[in-house]
């Protein structure tokens, strides 16, 4: 990355050519010039049509909605740990479920947080990319003169600030602790992505292989449970390799079948049992419940927050697909047949509460129990799908801030630049969560765990869009304070309700974020050691020349020579030690840099930068790499 600067004045101006000649970029014909500035070139701007949209929408359920789509296997069993003890709690914690989905990944995460996307991309650190897009707030400087020049990088800020926006973005700017606590805090709450993408897996896989246990308990020992979860494990992090399309159009089927499946059920059990479970529609109910059950009601929330697991999958594995695609899917099929999965279950524990330990397999109709089991498991293996391709996505993000070490990303798409596959991260998530299956062979402690991580994250995204919100969007303070009392406020309840069962398992997320934040912060301050050493001692034009002169008397070499560096202008400092300890030059000089745009793709044609650096006798050239 470099510094945000004028254009040097070593630089080529776009008129001359190689041999000095007056020409315009109308003239050049010859898109490689190294007089032609690449983000110059003509390029047409991809438009996502419909039929792409709907194909990427069906690929995004095997990918996005496995974990969230697969909840009523398990959240009334969470909420009511010591069984129902009113008749009216069914009708309560079903109103609690039913608005609770409707306000976080429908409201908050499809219509809101999707709109914060960082051109194309989601996450915490996409939203932190934005921000210091738009405000000065970055550790080390992420645009240049010549970003805007890249057609995706360009900004459209209004023209009119408000005196409120403007007065935040100087706090943020002065302010060398809003812009660590910032970085930090983006650190962290991708750390703890990662560390659910962990758990995730090991939940809903040892969950599958327990099914299995239920229905032959004199076959399945805990042994061959926790060795078979092992196996599945391996496969589906090999799976991977193969890329998001492939794993989509594989898994898409299966929980396309789940969602209907689960939708027939659920229309069966309200419509033969009880018809007026609508009533839970009433959010009255939530307060009676509250005012029966006290601290007890309050304590159920961290089973509640089961219902919505995966909405952080949402935002995170957007730049796999499109905005559009996942608010078809999620509006169309995900949140449909939820609802009526979950009402079915609600009616049929009004008749049958003390069936609650158990109520998805005990409220299927005999003549599909099989079938629905066998399609049960399947999508329970796929639900940790989500937060593994958003692993990917959030990593690749933190790559172009220089906030984690260097791995090796795959585009698995030519057509669809968001869709990744990052060999090392996989085989690591691989390891992790065989060691977590084998050291806690339950799903108990781990699905203490299970909620902090994701509820944690969600509070840090409200976060970060409020300051989108006030600084980028412009919106209205009356709007921005009915999200935070209204969306804001739930989400912090829900937070105290699944920090109390810290001490039962909820650790772990955390224990894996301290770990993956410590490296993540310590290669960031490495990296900005070294890009400031670099920018504070690169070497003049005239001191180019001054060296170039010298090794004339010794020997000018037939060939290139390629310096590599971070720094994007001016000379790096390692190219004075060279010529201290070899005393002779290649006739052509070439300085070479990669530069990470906090961007999603940088179109094929404006990726490359060439200039000549005076004095244009000397054959020395610079050439940045945008990515």
């Amino acid at each position: 990355m470099g510094s945000n600067i004028e254009q040097s004045q070593d630089d080529v101006p776009h008129e001359k050519n190689l041999k000095g000649k007056t020409v315009t970029s109308q003239k050049l014909k010859r898109h490689d010039s190294l007089d032609l500035e690449s983000s110059k070139m003509p390029g047409a701007k991809q438009v996502v049509g419909w039929s792409v949209i709907m194909k990427l929408a069906f690929q995004s359920l095997g990918v996005v909605y496995g974990d969230i789509g697969t909840s009523p296997l398990y959240v009334f069993s969470t909420i009511f740990l010591d069984g129902i003890k009113h008749e009216e709690d069914v009708l309560g914690a079903l109103s609690l479920i039913i608005y609770t989905i409707t306000l976080i990944p429908v409201v908050k995460y499809v219509f809101i947080v999707l709109q914060a996307n960082d051109n194309g991309d989601g996450g915490t650190f996409a939203l932190y990319s934005l921000i210091c897009r738009y405000t000065k707030v970055g550790l080390i400087p992420s645009t240049q003169a010549e970003d805007k020049d890249v057609s995706t990088f360009k900004l459209d800020m209004p023209d009119r600030r408000t005196r409120r926006a403007s007065k935040l973005k100087s706090t943020l700017e002065n302010s060398n602790f809003a812009k660590f606590f910032l970085l930090l805090a983006t650190m962290l709450g991708t750390s703890m992505v990662i560390g659910d993408g962990v758990l995730t897996p090991c939940i809903s896989v040892l969950s599958a292989v327990g099914g299995v246990k239920a229905a032959a308990p004199s076959v399945m020992t805990e042994d061959r449970i926790v060795w078979l979860s092992v196996a599945i494990l391996i496969l589906l992090f090999v799976f991977q390799r193969f890329g998001t399309e492939k794993v989509g159009y594989t898994f898409a089927p299966i929980l396309c079948m789940w969602f209907v499946l689960i939708t027939g059920i659920g229309i069966y059990n309200f419509v033969t049992i009880d018809i007026t479970i609508f009533r839970a529609l009433n959010p009255m109910y939530i307060v009676a419940y509250f005012q029966r059950n006290g601290k007890d009601a309050w304590v159920s929330l961290g089973g509640v927050v089961m219902c919505i697991t995966g909405a952080e999958a949402l935002f995170a594995d957007v730049g796999h697909f499109t905005v559009r695609s996942v608010q078809i899917s999620m509006c169309c099929v995900t949140y449909p047949a939820l609802i009526l999965a979950y009402l079915g279950q609600g009616a049929f524990l009004t008749k049958h509460s003390d069936e609650v330990a158990d109520t998805f397999y005990k409220s299927l109709p005999k003549s599909i129990y099989w079938p629905m089991f066998g399609v049960a498991v399947l999508a329970a293996i796929i639900a940790s799908q989500a937060l593994i391709s958003g692993t990917f996505a959030i990593i690749q993000q933190s790559l172009a801030l220089g906030c984690f070490p260097r791995v090796k990303i795959m585009h698995t798409s030519k057509k669809h630049h968001g869709q990744i596959y990052i060999p090392e991260i996989n085989t690591l998530l691989m390891l992790a969560c065989v060691l977590v299956t084998l050291a806690f062979r339950t799903t108990e402690k781990l699905s203490n765990a299970y909620g902090i991580a994701v509820v944690f994250v969600m509070v840090l995204t409200s976060c970060f869009l409020v300051l989108v919100m006030i600084m980028i969007w412009k919106t209205h303070i009356l709007l921005i304070i009915a999200y935070v009392l209204v969306i804001g406020s739930v989400e912090l309840v829900y937070l105290s309700a699944v920090l109390y069962k810290f001490d039962q398992g909820g650790y772990l997320p955390l224990a894996f974020a301290m770990f993956l934040l410590f490296i993540m912060y310590v290669w960031n301050y490495v990296y900005r050691k070294k890009y400031h050493f670099e920018l504070k001692n690169k070497i003049s034009p005239e001191k180019v020349k001054e060296t170039v002169d010298e090794t004339n008397s010794y020997h000018r070499l037939p060939g290139l020579a390629i310096f590599y560096s971070e720094l994007v202008h001016g000379i790096p400092p390692i190219f004075k030690h060279y010529v201290e300890n070899v005393p002779a030059l290649h006739s052509v000089l070439v300085f070479a840099s990669v530069k990470s745009l906090p961007i999603s793709k940088v179109p094929l044609e404006e990726r490359f930068l060439f200039r000549r650096v005076k004095p244009y006798d000397l054959y020395v050239f610079r050439c940045v790499w945008l990515v």
